[in-house]
């Protein structure tokens, strides 16, 4: 994800940080000081979100632990101002399993607040529950209860929040999965309506942002799970491209800035002169360079992407795009000696499964 840094690797998964974040941080320390006056309230309430953060990353690594079970591999953890995302390579398909990664994060959040519940009711310390408040009181009991509203809070129906994931999975049992996710994301998209109706009349700036990612993300899951089901039945070359025009290495920036405009392709494989592929060259890539001072001359070589993924022409198209999936510009379609015979992107995948009424 683009302004997010790297900060650990835990379980053998890394763990980012978006650049937002930081922002938010500031503001709460900015909003204590506005109202209390004293660096101990900015340190108390700054340290505050900090912990409910942490407790939003266990509540990942609790999805990650359990997706483990499963065979699944967890790319990254990033942590945004909205909460935390931890990117799956895929999501089990079996309805049991996927309750299961679902509900591992917000079982998460139940153990801790029970945990501090016990703790706090042996040392004689809890305060009734009328007397609990998320900005003042004890630290601890603050904590428990931000627990108990993250649990409470990802089992809306949301898709694809947790509640949304049960909802989806419960759903498959009774029909297939693609209608199951289009219902989900629906129901998905009328919560996130209620958060950004919610947000503006309230005033609450994170509700809203939390509305427009629910929004986005339910109808973007949808269409990639239509998108999967049709892509069982195709081959790679049912969506290839085969009409291109290709760039030599010692083609310059300047030539394949005209190719650029002469066409309406977004990427240019780059064939040598033996016929195989050696990379692409992609639009952002040659953008980036025209917008350099490096002389145009250059030959395209120096900003081509050489690692490509190759498949045959028989091979799945669900598995070229798990290899989209994981950031390639595109996907090479190879004949056994490795002379390119088209290639695919995520773009043309799409193109086909309008043309498919899908």
């Amino acid at each position: 994800m683009k302004w997010s840094w790297k900060i650990a690797r835990i379980a053998d998964i890394d763990f980012f940080v978006h650049a937002t974040f930081f922002i938010l941080i500031l503001w709460i320390g900015l909003s204590y000081w506005q109202i209390e006056g004293t660096w101990a309230a900015v340190i108390n309430g700054v340290g505050f979100i900090l912990v409910l953060f942490a407790c939003v990353v266990a509540h990942e690594f609790g999805h990650a632990m359990m997706a483990r079970r499963y065979g699944i591999r967890t790319k990254h953890i990033t942590l945004l101002p909205i909460g935390g995302v931890a990117m799956l390579e895929r999501m089990p398909e079996d309805p049991k399993q996927e309750i299961a990664v679902a509900l591992a994060g917000p079982a998460v959040n139940v153990v801790i607040a029970v945990a501090l519940w016990l703790w706090l009711s042996a040392s004689d310390t809890l305060v009734p529950a009328e007397q609990l408040n998320l900005t003042k009181g004890p630290f601890l009991e603050r904590v428990m209860v931000i627990n108990i509203i993250l649990a409470v809070f990802n089992m809306l129906p949301a898709f694809p929040m947790d509640g949304g994931r049960v909802l989806r999975a419960a759903l498959s049992i009774f029909m297939d999965r693609v209608r199951a996710t289009r219902v989900a994301a629906g129901a998905g998209q009328v919560v996130a309506l209620l958060f950004g109706f919610a947000g503006l009349t309230g005033g609450n700036p994170l509700l809203i942002l939390i509305a427009v990612f629910v929004f986005v993300a339910a109808n973007a899951e949808s269409q990639d799970v239509a998108m999967r089901a049709v892509a069982r039945s195709l081959l790679a070359r049912d969506a290839m491209i085969t009409a291109y025009e290709a760039l030599t290495p010692e083609d310059s920036i300047a030539t394949a800035a005209k190719t650029l405009i002469r066409t309406t392709q977004h990427e240019f494989p780059v064939i040598g002169q033996d016929g195989t592929l050696d990379g692409f060259v992609t639009r952002d890539a040659l953008f980036a360079a025209l917008a350099g001072e490096a002389p145009r001359a250059r030959p395209v070589a120096q900003i081509m992407e050489p690692d490509i993924p190759r498949v045959a022409l028989g091979g799945g198209l669900e598995s070229v795009l798990d290899l989209l999936h994981k950031g390639a510009p595109a996907i090479a379609v190879c004949d056994r000696e490795g002379h390119m015979l088209g290639y695919i992107t995520r773009e043309n995948v799409g193109e086909l499964m309008v043309v498919r009424g899908r």
